[in-house]
Order: C-alpha cells, then structure tokens, then sequence
C-alpha cells in the first residue's frame, strides 16, 4: 500500500478529536444504569438521559438547528438544562445561556447579539420572553410540548455528530462589557473538556464525586463542573438556586468533590449547618472568591464541612485559571490570600507595552491555556484587543512573589464582584448619563461583609430637583437587580477627582468612602 497520499496530520487530528458529545455518550455506553441527575424526587441514569439527549437533537435538526447555528436558552435550573446543552453539543450547535436575572433591555441586547434560530424557555421565564421584542421566529417552551416532541425522535445517535470539532462553540455565557452592554463569551468543546481536567488535576476532582449545582447555569460555576461531571460519569444534583436547607441536607447524604458557595451564600449555610449539627459525609474542597470574603467565615465554613476553601482566581473567558490552584486550610482564617498558577496554564505579567514585568511588580496577567475561550461573539474590536500578541488579556493586576505565589492587586478594568456577579461601573453609568438632569457620574465599589463588594454611585446634577429616588428607578428599569446601586450620592461637577487626561479618578472616590 501506497501511503504517500495520505494527509497524515488530518488523520491524527481527527483520531483526538473527543467532543462534549462523544464523551457524554461515551458514559451512557460503559454506565447506562449509573445516576446521571437528580432533580427533587426524579433521577435520570445515563442511559436515559443519553436518549433523551439524541432524541432531542433530532428535534433540533428537524428546526434547522445544526452545526455552528445558535439557540438561546431562557430558564432557571433543571435538568432539561443540561440535556439541551448536550444535545446541541452532539449538532455542533451553539447554545446561547440567557441570565434571567438581567432587565428586559440587557436580556433584548443579549437575544439580539447571538441572532439564535430557535429560543427554548421555561414556562417561569414564558411571560418574559414573550414581552421581549426578540424577532425570534421559533419558542419552544419546556413543558408537555417539549416532551411529545422528544417522544416522537428517534432515540439513535445523530449522524451530525460524526461532523463536530473540539473547536466548534458550545455554550455563550456572557459577561458584562466595560461599554456597559453584555458580551457573548464562546465556550468551545476544547475548553469545556479543558477545564474538566483541570478540576481534576487541580482540585482532584474524580467520577466518584458528586455535584451540587444550585448556582445558575448560565454562569460558568454551574455549566462547566456539569458539564464536566457527565464527561466524566459523575452525578449532578440539580437544585433550583441557592438552598441552605437542600445544600445542608446534601451536605450529610452525598460525597462531595467542589462544594461551590459564593460570597453572601455562606453566612446562611454556616446558620443551618450549626442548627442542625449536619456532619458532611465526605467534601473535598469547598467556596470561591475568598477575597471577597470575610475570613472569620472562611475559617467556620471549612471547620464545618471538613473541607479547604478554593483560593480561586479565575473567569467566564479562561476557567478555573490562572490561578486556583491554592487551598485555604480547614479551620483556618488566612493570614493571606497568595495564590497558585493553575496546571496546562501559561502566565506572563505585563506592562502597558506588553513587557514583561519583574517579580514583585505589578502587571496585566496574559496567558495561554486549552481552557481558554474563543472570543467574543460579533465584537471583532474586543477580540483584537484583549487577544494581542497571541496572548489573552484578563485586565487583571498581579504580582509574582519570589516564591512563585501571586498577589491580586487591582483591576486594569475596573470591575465589581458582588456576590458571584460581574458588575461594570459603566453599565449603571450608562443609565445615570441618560438623564438629562444629570452632567457626571461615576460608579465605584464599596466593601460589603455580605456581598463582597456592592457598586456606589456618585451623581454630579445640574438640576437640584433630580432626586436619588428618580435614578434608582431607572436603574431598576434597565438594569438586573443585583446592578442597582446600594446608594447615590451628589456632589459638585468640580469636585470629582480627575487625572490630567479628564478621567475620574475611581481610587480617590473609594478613599471617599473609606472616609465616611
């Protein structure tokens, strides 16, 4: 035989290209009676949510959903989350995760930005999707429609998924823009298999361990550890957000591997967990953002489950990394919140020229990772900035310390983490300029021992009948509840601090604060 003719690095691209789809397939074969999901009373083993998945990726296709098309998804969580998410994975379709938490106006801006074939919501978010003026053609609502549909597929695996590539998209999470609007962040099937072994290299993380997802799916701290759970076998419990009772219950039935809390969430457990007595079965590691919270509770939480906090530094657009890989110890408050370089994770930090930085000085964290995503959705100016040089620009300060450890230092972006959430200053800005009434304003963060952080605005007006009240409605109008500002402020147009360039200067609005 000849083999002169033969494109040997297209044969060994195709015998790695494992998908999200193929994998998850994969364990219904070796495991089909296994427990896959556990929603309430109902569980799916792999076998059955496997067939449900291809039957439901026939639905899809016969809708003209295929490979590299977008459907939105519209709903809080449940099972049929995943299933979707999974079916879309086997078509190479692209599913567009809507954060029903957002107002009317920035959920249309969302809808509109990924231009989905097919918008599929729940009977809770019908009313909403409804009253939005989308243009999408075809809603498929969850529900007694969606399962006749499902009951009339063939349940074989779709021949589409022979077709789909480790660097086709799979879900869009989005973030919030420094333009005030969300971006669309596209999660490919490298990145979502990525991450799933980095949770396992970095936070150990195996098959046998459950997990908890009662943060919402259209948030990577859900998606990606369930996704990674059914690449790997695991069971999902799927909860209908934040649950103290629930997670307490869980807490002392399953073995656990990444409890996820997130700031705000964990004063409540801690409440249920000592009224209880609940004694956790097993848990391997517990929490997240561990700056922005109090570390007297660091301390409790982890005493309480037997378990380290994850020291996490991380994002929708990279995963886990770069940094979380550090373990705050059980029963300790931490004297400080150095943290570790993840595993398959390339960091520089670097200057405003994109130059390296030496130790101990501040610079942009740049890296290269398989998790990393593939770009934002329709903003070619994003991509070309933030992925210069080859390299992906968080906009995040760091130091390296002479032991290899990292300091967070600030934001290059300025950015407020409140309770899990992302919040730009420019999206509530945005609302602010819209008033004629109003000549400046500037949004900054505020320590908060709940949330973390909450967003504080300053209002320069130039008519003294504009109220707080008028504002905090219109913010209210425009913007998801967890972005309205905890409190306005007026001051005099000349009185804002700024740099010789004309910008306010946000840090010396934050001594403000400090000072009462």
């Amino acid at each position: 035989m000849n083999d002169s003719n033969l494109d040997i690095p297209a044969l060994t691209r195709s015998a790695a290209a494992v998908t999200v789809g193929s994998l998850v397939a994969t364990q219904a074969h070796i495991r089909p009676d296994a427990i896959a999901i556990v929603e309430g009373t109902r569980e799916i083993s792999y076998g059955t949510f496997n067939a449900r998945v291809n039957r439901l990726a026939h639905v899809l296709a016969t809708r003209g959903i295929g490979r590299g098309e977008r459907l939105a998804l519209l709903s809080e969580n449940r099972a049929e989350y995943l299933e979707i998410e999974c079916a879309a994975a086997k078509l190479g379709a692209i599913v567009a995760c809507q954060n029903w938490r957002l107002a009317d106006p920035e959920l249309l801006h969302c809808l509109r930005l990924t231009t989905p074939g097919l918008l599929i919501v729940s009977p809770r978010y019908a009313e909403v999707a409804a009253r939005i003026d989308h243009g999408i053609d075809d809603v498929l609502v969850l529900g007694p429609a969606y399962e006749a549909l499902l009951d009339g597929a063939p349940d074989q695996e779709p021949e589409a998924a022979a077709e789909v590539q480790p660097e086709d998209g799979l879900t869009i999470l989005y973030t919030s823009g420094t333009t005030g609007l969300p971006k669309g962040a596209v999660i490919s099937h490298r990145a979502a298999i990525a991450r799933a072994q980095l949770m396992a290299m970095d936070m150990a993380v195996e098959a046998s361990d459950t997990f908890v997802a009662w943060a919402p799916f259209f948030h990577m701290v859900s998606t990606d550890p369930g996704l990674g759970a059914l690449m790997r076998g695991s069971k999902i419990i799927v909860l209908d957000g934040f649950d103290p009772v629930a997670l307490a219950d869980i807490v002392g039935r399953e073995e656990l591997g990444w409890l996820v809390l997130m700031p705000g969430m964990i004063e409540p457990l801690i409440d249920e967990l000592k009224r209880r007595n609940v004694k956790p079965r097993g848990i391997k590691t517990c929490g997240a953002m561990a700056d922005l919270v109090p570390r007297h509770q660091i301390a409790e939480i982890t005493e309480l489950l037997d378990a380290p906090f994850v020291n996490s530094f991380d994002s929708t657009e990279t995963g886990v990394p770069p940094a979380t890989a550090s373990l705050l110890a059980v029963g300790q408050v931490p004297e400080n919140l150095a943290k570790r370089q993840n595993s398959l994770t390339l960091l520089r930090l670097v200057d405003a020229d994109d130059n390296d930085v030496p130790d101990s000085a501040p610079g942009e964290a740049a890296l290269r990772t398989p998790c990393l995503f593939s770009g934002y959705w329709n903003n070619p100016e994003a991509n070309a900035e933030d992925f210069r040089g080859g390299w992906f620009h968080m906009g995040d300060m760091f130091v390296r310390n002479p032991d290899g450890s990292l300091d967070f230092v600030d934001r290059a972006k300025y950015l407020i983490k409140s309770g899990g959430e992302n919040i730009y200053p420019a999206e509530i800005e945005r609302v602010l300029l819209a008033d004629g009434r109003v000549d400046d304003a500037v949004v900054v963060r505020r320590a908060d021992d709940k949330w973390g952080e909450v967003p504080v605005a300053f209002v320069a007006r130039n008519d003294e009948g504009l109220e707080a009240d008028a504002l905090l409605a219109a913010c209210r109008r425009e913007l998801a509840g967890y972005k309205q500002p905890k409190e306005i402020r007026f001051v005099a147009l000349d009185d804002l601090p700024r740099s010789t360039t004309g910008k306010i200067q946000r840090h010396e609005i934050e001594r403000w604060l400090e000072e009462g």
